[in-house]
């Protein structure tokens, strides 16, 4: 992935003041991750396509599935596994919270209850735990990730070295059971403050013992996402980890939303996928299909027929860019995006603005014919300049394209 600052017109035409270019690839359907709080019970599969689904505040952390030592309940894991595999998605399960029988400090006070942000009192009890699921779902979860945003005291209250002793033993635990599965780091959030923690567990030898580096990449903004993703990788770099995947295994907007309206809020659901893609993750974890706290995209009314505004811009944004290449995306000096994707048969162009409505003329290049709006039909173009808006818009050479 290549960024670089221009900041450069050529007479009236705008030219890329900020470039992203991920490494090649066509994007698959892994990218397009998802978090369900209650699937199987209240909540219905979703309507829309996606490829991964993380395993977090699904009730089927450490302390559900070992509520007391040596006893096991695998019930709500393996409802889950059985759906994944019965829609084709991949799991990414958190291996984390203590139980409070297990916790170093059993009455320290978290947002799961009494013990649970505390790391384990014996990392035996540890070890027990990642080799009972690592057995139990050998072949059946594609990546585990360790613990949940260490960095915030409400999920976590060990220090950095004991999470990293843990994610040393759980990696070889791992890689002896079932060496196919991945590894993702503890993913930090605060944005640019995790930083610090990621940091700190790079410089002490963290990457060695895991292959995708986890961010919770929360963001005021889509745009300034990609800049906090910048700001990630450079880390990964600088402590010779840059060849590592980049997982966003966790983002969203909560309330207060920086949004007026639920179609601005599908807008940037979508900017966030392209532009997470064009930064160089690989992996993006929507939060969540069925919690109204956030950016619910699931449907709107009780009789599960209505897709929520972002719901619907989930699946249009899945069918812009799963199976292409996305070449590159650029802004110019105008805050006008426009990212470059290759299908099957020709190139397409999305455009928004991050802050305002503009007029932009259409390069003759591109032998444009038609324009589809996010959450629209598709529409004729009858004029070589169009408005460009914060909502994102495919534009395309028409069907055959």
């Amino acid at each position: 992935m290549t960024l670089f600052v221009l900041a450069i017109e050529a007479g009236k035409c705008q030219v890329p003041m900020l470039h992203l270019a991920p490494s090649g690839g066509t994007v698959p359907g892994s990218y397009f991750g998802m978090h369900i709080h209650r699937a199987g019970s209240t909540t219905p599969w979703p309507t829309v396509p996606f490829g991964s689904w993380r395993l977090w505040d699904a009730h089927v952390a450490w302390p559900n599935l070992e509520p007391q030592p040596g006893t096991w309940d695998f019930k709500n894991l393996d409802m889950y596994l059985n759906l994944a595999e019965e829609h084709h998605v991949q799991v990414l399960l958190p291996l984390g919270l203590s139980p409070k029988w297990a916790s170093a400090r059993p009455n320290e006070s978290s947002v799961y209850g009494p013990g649970l942000a505390a790391e384990p009192a014996r990392l035996t009890d540890w070890d027990d735990y990642v080799r009972a699921v690592a057995s139990h779902c050998k072949g059946r979860v594609q990546a585990y990730e360790i613990w949940n945003e260490p960095n915030f005291n409400l999920f976590y209250t060990g220090n950095t070295d004991q999470l990293l002793e843990m994610t040393r033993r759980a990696h070889d635990i791992l890689k002896s059971v079932d060496p196919q599965a991945l590894l993702v780091s503890p993913s930090v959030t605060k944005g640019a403050e995790g930083l610090k923690w990621l940091n700190e567990f790079l410089s002490k030898g963290g990457g060695r013992y895991v292959d995708v580096i986890g961010y919770h990449l929360y963001s005021q903004t889509p745009e300034s996402m990609a800049q906090l993703i910048g700001q990630v990788r450079q880390s990964m770099s600088s402590h010779g980890v840059a060849s590592l995947q980049l997982w966003n295994t966790e983002t969203g907007w909560a309330k207060p939303k920086p949004f007026p309206s639920s179609e601005l809020g599908a807008a940037y659901l979508a900017r966030a996928y392209l532009l997470n893609w064009a930064s160089g993750v690989q992996r993006l974890y929507w939060y969540a299909w069925d919690n109204h706290g956030f950016v619910s995209i699931e449907t709107t009314n009780a009789d599960e027929t209505t897709l929520a505004p972002a719901g619907r811009a989930y699946g249009a944004v899945w069918s812009w860019l799963v199976g292409s290449q996305l070449r590159s995306c650029d802004m110019t000096t105008d805050h006008t995006w426009i990212c470059t994707l290759h299908g099957k048969q020709s190139d397409k162009w999305v455009v928004w603005n991050q802050d305002h409505d503009v007029a932009m003329a259409l390069p003759p290049s591109w032998h444009a014919t038609r324009t589809t709006v996010l959450n629209s039909s598709p529409a004729v173009l009858t004029e070589a300049t169009i408005k460009v808006t914060q909502i994102p818009q495919l534009i395309d050479r028409g069907p055959e394209s």
